[in-house]
């Protein structure tokens, strides 16, 4: 009697240990949706031990943790990870955007561009920054058996500047998860960071601080403004040095000093909290792969004022406040109409287009046609 081979498939997850960032958003929510949705898979995450990593995970008996030993990612990918995935004997291994030079043939490989925007925006990027990511992810995007991205804009851009007319980019495009559809009292948010942080009334932007992510201009907006009750919240961490944007912090006075704040290491459950007490949620950012962050806070029906740009042109639904961001002027005027406009029929209808077009089994359907296929 024959007897099918349980599937077996290894994710990379070390971005689980990471700060907050849409690809650590990804791997997250896909795999809880996959697994859910696949219970006959085994599904194994390589990661560093992390008590909060588990509970994540704590619902799906089919997912189970290896614990890398190697804290140099460039010793994991020449090392340990070739031997976890052939001592393990996987059937599918899956990373992001880079897969290990060593590969197994009895596996197949997945692999998952984001975004090249340094191709196309290379005046926000070094040269050696290009030079070391274009050919590891070109190496990888042409290697892997499966070619990911999470957006029709970056598929678009990997086949252009990677020549791969002739292979296949599969699209799982990023989603919300359903926490932020609960209906949570927008008082209850207020209080609660008032009570521990001390801020109310505020603007927030929730990315990771570099140049193109455009931190400067909404500072610039706000400052413009000129409005004695409203602070200004950053929450990110610091990947490339965004040098205008520090120029304009040690610019200001002790008056607006106070008016703005910024945080790194926010815990997801005081991150939610922030969303939903905010005044608006200003995602100005010049180049996104996808953007998942103002999608979330439009989810909790906070008001977003976001980008038109790149893959940010997606999100028709937020009408007049997708918006070129180029222009201060319209940055400033947006933020002023949303500030003291109350619209619930629209923030009612922006949840509704979100929570219809972006969810993780989509992504997680393509993902398991490729494993099951």
């Amino acid at each position: 009697m024959f007897i099918k081979k349980q599937l077996k498939i290894f994710v990379d997850g070390y971005l689980l240990n990471k700060e907050h960032q849409g690809t650590k958003t990804y791997v997250r929510e896909l795999y809880k949706v996959f697994a859910k949705q696949n219970p006959d898979i085994l599904i194994f995450i390589g990661c560093f031990k992390d008590a909060a990593i588990e509970d994540e995970f704590k619902h799906h008996k089919n997912v189970k943790f290896i614990y890398f030993t190697y804290s140099n990612r460039v010793f994991r990918m020449i090392f340990e990870i070739p031997k976890i995935i052939s001592s393990y004997n996987f059937h599918f291994a899956h990373f992001q955007y880079v897969i290990p030079f060593v590969t197994s043939k009895s596996c197949k490989y997945i692999v998952t561009i984001h975004d090249i925007l340094f191709n196309d925006f290379t005046n926000y990027f070094s040269k050696a920054y290009r030079l070391k990511r274009n050919f590891l992810f070109k190496y990888s995007a042409k290697r892997a058996e499966f070619l990911l991205t999470v957006s029709n804009y970056s598929k678009d851009r990997i086949k252009f500047h990677y020549k791969l007319q002739n292979k296949e980019i599969l699209v799982t495009p990023n989603g919300v998860s359903d926490d932020f559809f609960k209906e949570t009292e927008k008082s209850e948010s207020i209080k609660y960071i008032d009570t521990k942080f001390g801020i109310n009334n505020y603007i927030l932007y929730v990315s990771r601080i570099e140049p193109r992510k455009n931190q400067q201009s909404l500072l610039k907006a706000f400052l413009e403004m000129n409005d004695q009750k409203v602070h200004i919240v950053f929450i990110g961490f610091k990947s490339i040095n965004n040098i205008e944007f520090d120029s304009i912090l040690d610019s200001l006075n002790s008056e607006q000093k106070s008016k703005v704040h910024i945080f790194q290491n926010i815990s997801d459950n005081d991150l939610f909290y922030f969303i939903n007490a905010a005044r608006i949620f200003a995602y100005p950012s010049l180049a996104e792969g996808f953007g998942i962050p103002p999608l979330e806070a439009g989810a909790m029906k906070t008001p977003v004022v976001c980008s038109n740009k790149t893959a940010m042109s997606d999100f028709d639904f937020f009408n007049k406040n997708l918006i070129d961001v180029d222009d201060v002027e319209s940055l400033k005027a947006s933020l002023k109409n949303n500030l003291y406009n109350d619209n619930e029929s629209h923030l009612a209808f922006v949840q509704k287009s979100i929570k219809e077009k972006y969810h993780w089994k989509k992504a997680s359907d393509v993902l398991t046609d490729i494993i099951k296929s």
